[in-house]
């Protein structure tokens, strides 16, 4: 099933106390089919963190770098990997990540 979301670059800036603020702006909207969801532990300074990963498949697009977040039914998606098809022209496999 594709679904439509909505794709934004993080822009971070410095406060006037010293510390750092991160906006996202946005850079458009791109269709994306999502695979394989899956969920996974990572041990973080504090204890365990969850992390939940996917795959999605999409048209091959210059915007969609690593880094950049999709957000997709309310969930933002961080672009971890982009990989571009050699044996499928136009197709991009994207590797997904988001913190819970």
């Amino acid at each position: 099933m594709r679904v439509l979301g909505e794709l934004f670059e993080p822009v971070e800036a410095e406060t006037p106390f010293g510390g750092q603020a991160v906006s996202y702006a946005s850079l458009g909207s791109v269709w994306l089919r999502l695979d394989g969801r899956r969920r996974r532990e990572r041990s973080e300074a504090g204890g365990l963190g969850v992390v939940e990963v996917a795959t999605a498949e999409t048209r091959t697009d210059p915007r969609l770098i690593e880094g950049r977040v999709i957000r997709v039914g309310g969930a933002d998606w961080r672009i971890v990997q982009a990989d571009v098809e050699a044996d499928r022209p136009g197709r991009c496999d994207l590797q997904l990540e988001r913190t819970r």
